[in-house]
Order: C-alpha cells, then structure tokens, then sequence
C-alpha cells in the first residue's frame, strides 16, 4: 500500500519506530524464545501497522479515525480478550478510577462480577436501593438505560451504575434459572452499610454473626461482637457470610486469624513471577481456638468471603454449611503508563491452604443445604419487622420461610457440643 499524504507518511513511520523500539526490548526480555516466535511477533505488529493505517485511509466516518483513537481501541480489545477483569484504562477512566477510591458516590447496592460473559450479581447489600428492588444474585444484568451490556468491561458497567444520590438507572435483568426479563427502576443513594450485623446469643450457647463485607473496620467490629458473646456464655459460633461480596484482601486476613493459630497459612497469591507471590499467615495477638465454628455460604459469598471460607476450611477450624461460592479469586494489578494511562491485568491468582484454585471454582460448603435467592430475600424481610408484631393476612403467613441453612448449621453444632472432643460449657479466654 502507498502513502498518499506526507502526513501519513510520518505518521507511519513514528508508529513503526515506536513499534521496532517495543520489539527490540520484547526480545531483549525474550531472549530464550525461538526465532520463529520472535518473527512471528515482528510479522503481526507488521500486520497491526498495516491495518491501522488501511483503517485511516479508508474507514467512513474520518473523525473516528485519529491514531490516539485506533491504538487505544485496539489496547481495549486486546485486554478484554484475555479475561473480564484485565482492562486498558485510558487516562480519563484511570482517572476517574483513582477518584472512585478517595471520594464517596451514589450507587444501588448491588456488587457484580463477570460470568458467561455478561454482568452478573454477585450480590446486593441489604437495606440498599439495589436489594429493595428485589434484585437477586445470578441476575444477569442485560441493559443499562436502555443500552446493551454486550462488549462492556465490568468497571464501564460499574461506572453507568454510579452517579449522584437520587438519580435514576433503569436496568434489564434476566434470571438465569427461569430465563425471564424485567426492567427495574431504580433510584442511586449514597451506600453505607455496616460490615458486621445481628451479633446474638442463640440457644444452647450457640453465637450467631453476620458479616456482610470485608473493610478497614470489620475486623475490630468482629472483636466487639466476639467480646461480648464471650461474656454471655458463647459455646459454639455461627459465622454467616452469604451474599457477602467480600472486600479488602488485610480485612479477611484479620478476620482469619482471630480463627487459626499464628502462622497457620490463610490464603497465598501465585502468579509467573516472584513478585506475584505473596504468602498471608495469620498474626495478631487474640486467636479464638477452642469453640466449634460453622459458615453459611451461598453463590453470593465471593472475593474476601471465599478466602476466610477456605482457610478456615481447610485448616479444619470451621465447616461450612449452605451453597457453593461465587468464584471469584483473581489479583488485578494497575500498571500505569507514560502518557497517563494504565493496564489492569490480572497477574496471580488466590489458593486457599490447600492449594485450590477459587477463581472460576469457588468454595464447596461441607454440608449442602439449598436456599433460592427469593427465599433468602424474604427472611431478610421477615427480620425487619418487629419482633411482636404477626402476619396481617393468611397469604402473608404462608408467605413466611425459615432459615434451613442456619438451622442445619445451628444442629450441627449441637452434635459437635455433645459428641465432639472439644465440647465443654465454655470457651477458655482467647490464646494471646
């Protein structure tokens, strides 16, 4: 192909100069690859060029067609074929990506991951636009504001999702078990919802806690809550992390570790290079040992929520009860670029003690105990009404559903009390 314009021309020769400088430092850290590998690399950037500026030369719409443009479409795409998490961030989005974590910004409530390639919900936050508009785990969200979903990377579906308190999003939403649609309306509120919820004393000594997410104070929450179970008697603890999304990756380490004797492996990182290893064992100075522990699970349990899950699993501190986890256990690093970009690629991958993978797995509970989504979200309902207060009619009586998973949970415990080697009527003083 010709060049027709000196701009071209120039063009074509700053992109391939740049282009050869790129190769010749891949080979230089390649070193060790075949020749044929190392032409093959030199053929399709040759490719690449050839495409880019046949694109330019031809392509309808000229405004669309500035290298800036074309370079970082490519970038984009390149990055989303690898896995849904890898991303190119052009220097606007890594902008608005380093805004995201200083600033506060309205929301629904709902943490969502990739799966069979659509947005998908992991789970929504109780007490949240996003929940009290009966969204789901496993809903797959189709449309945002009339717009398809198809193509986006997870951080643009979050960032159409976003925007000031008291606005409105309307999304499509299939669900996957039945196939059906339906369109919500939903209005954005700031989210702030606590990460530790119903500490309580159950029968026969028997704690109960909720943990709804993984933040800079779920550990010390945690400990308030322990503390005061403690003191009432605590035999035996239920810790319930359905539809936990999860969090910070130090908050389920400091969670962990309450549980497990110090040094007990919690959850290591590996990926192709040292860097990427990272080895987490358990410190701290409060370590509770001698009650017997039970988890509740669910799809909606991921990130944070599945890596206490499986070191408490497998250091044989805990049995989980409820349903297989969400699966999601990749590391994203952000690598910023010169011109103020940034790559998010993932780079290692979470392995509980024994060596299991939890990306695209997940955690299987020891005791497999069904629950629908819609049940779920009716006993969250019925918890938030007064305790005296009764069914206004029959339809709503018979609408009323009990927590399967907490109580098969709550009897396991009981045999564990009785039966169990480490049954006593209560806990000695935590281990310092």
């Amino acid at each position: 192909m010709q060049l027709k314009k000196l701009g071209w021309g120039v063009g074509w020769a700053l992109l391939a100069a740049a282009l050869a400088v790129n190769l010749v430092s891949a080979a230089r850290l390649h070193a060790r690859e075949s020749r044929s590998d190392r032409e093959q690399a030199y053929e399709k950037m040759a490719l690449f060029t050839k495409v880019i500026e046949q694109v330019r030369e031809a392509y309808v719409e000229t405004n669309k067609v500035a290298y800036t443009n074309l370079i970082y479409g490519a970038l984009r795409g390149m990055l989303q074929s690898l896995d849904p998490h890898s991303q190119f961030l052009d220097p606007a989005t890594y902008q608005d990506m380093k805004d995201d974590t200083s600033g506060q910004f309205g929301g629904l409530g709902i943490f969502v991951g990739m799966k069979d390639g659509l947005p998908t919900v992991i789970a929504p936050m109780e007490d949240t636009p996003g929940f009290r508009a009966g969204i789901l785990p496993g809903d797959k969200i189709i449309e945002i504001d009339g717009k398809t979903t198809e193509g986006l990377a997870l951080d643009e579906v979050v960032k159409k999702m976003r925007g000031p308190p008291g606005t409105k999003v309307v999304l499509r939403l299939m669900r996957p078990k039945t196939q059906a649609l339906r369109t919500v309306e939903v209005v954005r509120a700031e989210i702030n919802v606590p990460s530790i919820k119903d500490a309580q004393l159950l029968e026969d000594g028997i704690g109960y806690i909720r943990l709804l997410s993984f933040s800079e104070h779920t550990a010390a929450d945690l400990q308030k809550a322990l503390d005061e179970l403690n003191k009432q008697g605590l035999r035996a603890l239920v810790l319930d992390m359905r539809n936990n999304p999860g969090g910070l990756l130090s908050s389920a380490v400091e969670v962990s570790q309450k549980f497990l004797k110090k040094g007990d492996l919690i959850v290591s990182t590996i990926g192709r290079t040292e860097k990427q290893l990272l080895v987490e064992k358990a410190g701290g100075r409060v370590h509770y040992l001698d009650f017997p522990m039970a988890i509740l699970v669910n799809g909606g349990s991921a990130s944070a929520a599945e890596i206490v899950s499986g070191a408490l699993q497998d250091q044989h501190r805990a049995f989980l009860v409820g349903e297989k986890t969400f699966g999601k256990g990749s590391v994203q690093s952000v690598i910023p670029m010169d011109d103020g970009s940034a790559l998010k690629l993932t780079t290692a991958k979470y392995y509980t003690p024994g060596k299991r993978v939890i990306h695209e797995h997940g955690i299987e509970p020891d005791i497999v105990v069904a629950m629908p989504p819609e049940d779920f979200r009716k006993l969250w309902l019925q918890r938030q009404r007064p305790k005296n207060a009764t069914p206004t009619d029959e339809a709503e009586a018979e609408a009323r559903v009990s927590d399967v998973q907490l109580d098969r949970a709550v009897d396991a415990l009981k045999g564990v009390l009785v039966f169990g080697k480490r049954a006593q009527t209560r806990p000695a003083a935590p281990k310092s």
